[in-house]
């Protein structure tokens, strides 16, 4: 499919104003969302909407089976098995879930948590405020002056007092991959669990739960081109038969009797009250787009509109990029323009209509190892072209002219 052909199924990029296009460049933080995604939930709300798991009328049984179809596509696109993966919000709950089931009964005084210093808050926060609970110590694995993990920062940081390891599979903010196999190697030599925070790697690259060897991971639908509000989480059959229900309430109850009760079995133990099954709808869709398009499609074109933008961006040289020049990135590429806060350069491409983020990204800690406080980010995802690169690129030439400088 050419350029024009991928960007004709997502309806918002063809929105043109003043004659010109929406050049989207913000993925990591959510996706566009192609029409048969759009669709699935207009559908689903005006055809089977009934409350899953509840009723056997028709409309209801409708509901459940696409909720579990959705949970169905969900588990093989990541090589689990159904019962194992658990609808969530998005990958914020999906942390908090953890944080106080398993980390709550497994986590005490003295223990150790291993995380790294490029965590997006989701996977920062429920470990800071859990450690504070329970007496515990939240270490940080570093990055050395190439963005990189090194062996001796992994074999010493995590130790026989670990009790978990929580990592990012993609910076949101480097695109960098630390280094998955030796972190999960090392924390199985010292028996802590893993946990994966797939939100900015699932949307771009083939992803296997057998073959990455994490206990859990976690990741957001949103970001993968299906409707706000569904994520799952996937963890080891028998470390989820092992936790205790995170919310309680309808649904997720064998059987409830005055002053006690016994749960539902997986995956409904942790999922309390009404779902979202117009959302499981978008998600069932979006996965089956991104299946026909091709994870290796996807993750090729992805790939050249990436090293293309380091190039142009390289050739400007009042732009500072941020992160290593000579190894694999994915996603997102952070920068600066000299001498102009973020948001100023932010807003004066927007006038352009090219749209990047500009903050700190959910990753105050990461920005602060690099000296920085705040930083403009691109991001992208099968829609972008290097046509897209260089309106940015075009545009990025006006900016401190336009601000004065």
């Amino acid at each position: 499919m050419t350029d024009a052909e991928i960007r004709s199924l997502f309806p918002e990029l063809m929105n043109e104003r003043d004659g010109r296009r929406m050049v989207y460049l913000d993925s990591a933080a959510t996706s566009q969302r192609p029409s048969e995604v759009i669709e699935a939930v207009g559908s689903f709300y005006a055809n089977d909407n009934a409350n899953p798991h509840r009723g056997t009328y028709l409309e209801a049984e409708k509901a459940t089976e696409v909720y579990e179809e959705a949970r169905n596509r969900t588990a093989s696109f990541i090589g689990a098995e159904s019962r194992d993966v658990i609808f969530t919000r998005n990958t914020s709950e999906a942390m908090n879930l953890l944080a106080y089931t398993w980390g709550a009964e497994n986590v005490g005084a003295g223990d150790r948590v291993v995380i790294t210093i490029m965590e997006h808050h989701s996977n920062l926060l429920p470990w800071q405020r859990l450690c504070r609970m329970k007496g515990a110590e939240l270490v940080y694995l570093y990055l050395n002056d190439s963005f990189e993990i090194t062996d001796s920062e992994i074999e010493e940081k995590i130790n026989a007092d670990t009790k978990l390891v929580a990592f990012t599979h993609v910076s949101n903010v480097l695109g960098v991959m630390p280094p998955v196999g030796k972190i999960i190697s090392r924390a199985k030599e010292t028996g802590a669990v893993t946990v994966m925070d797939c939100a900015q790697s699932v949307p771009h690259m083939k992803v296997d739960v057998n073959e990455l060897g994490a206990d859990f991971i976690a990741f957001s639908g949103h970001k993968m081109f299906a409707p706000f509000g569904i994520g799952a989480l996937w963890g080891r059959d028998e470390l989820l038969e092992s936790m205790p229900p995170f919310l309680s309430g309808g649904d997720m109850i064998e059987y409830v009797r005055e002053q006690d009760a016994t749960w539902a079995p997986l995956p409904q133990k942790f999922e309390a009250g009404t779902q979202d099954p117009g959302a499981a709808a978008g998600l069932l869709a979006a996965i089956s787009f991104m299946e026909r398009i091709g994870m290796d499609v996807i993750a090729q074109r992805e790939r050249d509109v990436y090293d293309y933008a380091l190039s142009r961006l390289s050739e400007l040289d009042h732009v500072e990029v941020y992160g290593p020049a000579d190894r694999e990135r994915f996603g997102a590429i952070p920068f600066n323009v000299k001498d102009v806060h973020p948001h100023d350069t932010a807003t004066v491409l927007s006038a352009d209509r090219v749209c990047v983020r500009a903050g700190h990204h959910c990753a105050q800690p990461l920005l602060k190892s690099m000296g920085l406080n705040s930083c403009c980010r691109i991001s992208f995802s099968v829609y972008n072209s290097r046509e897209d690169v260089d309106l940015l690129c075009d545009s990025l030439k006006k900016v401190r002219g336009r601000l004065g400088l």
